[in-house]
């Protein structure tokens, strides 16, 4: 049976199908026959042979094909895996430290298969013969000297070789220096790599070379090209008090800016009143970038490069150019913008009466902070108090509803700092959501969900409408289950992960609010979830519960919002978009990608900045959660800052501790004491290592 089921599949590499429709294939047509077919089924499943969606099963790609091309993430323990570029190899491919050759972090790789990686259910194993395309042409790090010889640490701790530096190629360089390395050259896995510096940082360059170097180690584009500022320059904010054809004028109505004290550009704005039926217009304005960066002009493709604006501990990089992003695009106070708006009637409940979609232009009236909206909503008095209330009332209650139809309430501690004139951290502040903040969030998710529910109604009509969708797959069974244990671990009565909801989640989410854990249990609940997309092909939102949503209220800082526009103005006029299908796919591919890369940066730029502000704090004490929990000791967040560190097993001097994975702690053999995730726990800091981006951690005695 195992021989023709491989047959059979390797015969139909592509193919996916359920048990009963294989047996009807394979002519079993005895009972016995098929639940021996079943049994087979399971265990080829288990070996890693077939993969099962759901109930029907297909071919593991990865194992009867000899090599793959992927790109290597590498393990802060120094194995890698590659994630295959063909989709349909799902699983990645497990690389050992003694596999990895001359890969570093991050290139595009080619793999030779060897085998399934022993003790594992998913992964095949592999080794890598050829380095495809390197993904860092520059290194960011600190110079070191041992005797005569010069070499770089990396700041980034995935690439785990020191760079070697000849004292010809040194560029005035010191020990101690930040430098920058390029002409990177790697060819022997048995020796380090070399490369030349390029630059020097020193005094209060290293605030701007906070931003660039992280820019340059993830490859962000960071330096406009001349032509695209030129292009920006050429522009000229709208004229105050012009006519404006074809756009829905809103510039008498009350329209207000709500946004974080320190931001510069503004997209996004809402406007309110009341209608004699009783209800409420409320205008979602977004700033209409179309209007001035047209498709395929040097603008345009230095946008899609880019994807994105990033956001770094040290600073923003912009996707646009400052002269658009800041000031002609950005709906700032007592200026006419121009606009692209959803307007929405809403009864007083937050039901939807109707809606419209048209290009516009308004005047804010006034730019608020998150600050002072959420002191208006706490009581105090303030501008637009009442309009502001109500813009309150119907975003709870949006709210709401948008929980008890499916969303997930997940949310995620984020840090910011107070720079010094140098760049150095000297506090760390942790971003807080309140309903100032949700007012806005409820009102643009809307927005996003109206235009995707629009494009559908276009398409009901016998058209076939392609469009950008912000897509969210259903959760990875296996990334679940480990979520679902760790619930269980902690304490929590849940039921087997398959008949886990995100009601029950949402459940899980309000039972830990308050409680040492609850960061604990968001962010490992965020992890276990799929990562959202953009699509050409509508599947859906998981996370927040729509069948429709795509990204439209943000073209200043995100290409896929500017397409979305573009795209949208076309079918309002039943034109047929410039964009083919096709062409539209690859640009979904390119900006998930560019985002990934922001979201790592942005990581890694915090990261940067949590450690740097710790390092003059070696021998205070601090309570802290334990984050993860492994073979060879935990991790530690701190409360204060929300940096992490390691408390390594050898340090419990205790007991003797041993790993218990199923209730993800470290136990006692002898006293029974446990460590275990989300404990909160007293701890010393004993070593800083800033070019690692490491920290060691002791545990304090209690009394």
């Amino acid at each position: 049976m195992k021989k023709r089921l491989l047959a059979y599949f390797n015969n139909n590499p592509g193919k996916s199908i359920k048990a009963r429709q294989l047996a009807e294939e394979l002519d079993l047509r005895e009972e016995h026959e098929y639940q021996h077919l079943k049994e087979v089924l399971h265990t080829l499943v288990t070996e890693g042979m077939l993969f099962r969606d759901g109930k029907r099963f297909r071919l593991n790609r990865a194992v009867i094909t000899n090599r793959l091309t992927g790109t290597l993430e590498i393990n802060r323990s120094g194995f890698g895996f590659v994630i295959p570029d063909d989709k349909n190899v799902k699983g990645d491919i497990f690389i050992a430290e003694r596999n990895l050759q001359t890969a570093f972090y991050g290139d595009k790789v080619e793999v030779q298969i060897l085998a399934r990686q022993k003790g594992s259910r998913k992964n095949v194993e592999g080794e890598i013969i050829n380095i495809i395309k390197r993904r860092w042409q520059e290194i960011a790090g600190t110079l070191h000297s041992e005797g005569a010889y010069f070499y770089v640490v990396p700041e980034i701790a995935q690439i785990r070789r020191n760079i070697y530096v000849s004292p010809e190629h040194l560029n005035g360089a010191s020990p101690g220096s930040r430098v920058v390395l390029n002409d990177l050259v790697w060819e022997n896995p048995k020796l380090n790599p070399h490369g030349k510096v390029r630059s020097v940082v020193t005094g209060k360059e290293q605030f701007r070379r906070d931003l660039e170097m992280v820019a340059e180690e993830f490859g962000i584009p960071h330096v406009f090209p001349k032509s695209v500022t030129s292009e920006a320059e050429g522009y000229q904010p709208p004229v105050t008090g012009a006519r404006y054809e074809g756009r829905q004028d809103f510039r008498d109505q009350l329209v207000l800016t709500i946004d974080p004290d320190d931001a510069k550009d503004f997209d996004d704005a809402l406007s309110i009143r009341l209608l004699e039926n009783g209800n409420y217009e409320i205008g979602i304005h977004i700033a209409d970038v179309s209007h001035y960066v047209g498709q395929g002009t040097e603008l345009d493709k230095e946008a899609e490069k880019r994807g994105n604006s990033t956001y770094l501990a040290s600073g923003v990089i912009p996707m646009l150019p400052e002269n658009l992003s800041n000031s002609i695009c950005s709906l700032v106070p007592n200026e006419d913008r121009l606009t692209f708006s959803v307007v929405v009637e809403m009864s007083s409940n937050a039901r939807l009466v109707n809606y419209f979609i048209s290009k516009s232009v308004i005047r804010s009236k006034r730019r608020f902070a998150y600050e002072e909206v959420q002191q208006i909503i706490e009581g105090a008095e303030g501008d637009c108090r009442e309009e502001l209330l109500t813009l309150q009332k119907i975003a709870s209650q949006l709210r709401k509803r948008r929980m008890k139809n499916g969303s997930i309430d997940f949310s995620s501690t984020e840090v910011k700092f107070r720079l010094d004139e140098q760049g150095r951290p000297v506090e760390v502040l942790l971003k807080e959501s309140k309903e100032s903040h949700k007012l806005v969030e409820e009102f643009m998710l809307l927005a996003n969900k109206l235009v995707a529910e629009y494009i559908k109604k276009k398409t009901g009509r016998g058209k076939k409408l392609h469009f950008i969708y912000r897509v969210h797959d259903k959760p990875n069974e296996e990334k679940l289950k480990d979520f679902v244990n760790l619930l269980k671990g902690l304490g929590y009565k849940v039921p087997p992960y398959s008949s886990v909801t995100p009601k029950l989640l949402n459940e899980m989410i309000a039972t830990a609010k308050g409680k040492p854990e609850e960061s604990l249990i968001n962010e490992v609940g965020i992890r276990s979830m799929a990562k959202a997309e953009y699509s050409a092909q509508n599947i859906g939102h998981f996370g927040l519960g729509f069948q429709h949503y795509s990204h439209f209220t943000s073209p200043i800082r995100r290409y896929s919002d500017l397409v979305a526009h573009r795209m949208l103005f076309e079918y309002l006029h039943d034109n047929k978009p410039q964009m083919t299908e096709k062409r539209l796919e690859t640009i979904c591919e390119h900006i998930s990608g560019t985002e990934r890369t922001s979201a790592e940066a942005e990581r890694h730029s915090v990261k940067m900045k949590q450690v740097e502000f710790m390092k003059d704090k070696v021998g205070m004490e601090f309570t802290g959660i334990i984050s993860g929990v492994t073979n060879y000791g935990m991790f530690i967040k701190l409360q204060e800052t929300f940096s992490e560190g390691l408390l390594r097993l050898r340090d419990l001097e205790d007991d003797r501790y041993y790993y218990d994975e199923k209730k993800f702690a470290l136990i006692g053999r002898f006293s029974k004491r446990q460590y275990r995730l989300g404990d909160r726990i007293p701890v010393k800091l004993v070593r800083v290592d800033t070019e690692r981006m490491e920290m060691d951690f002791l545990p304090v005695t209690q009394i």
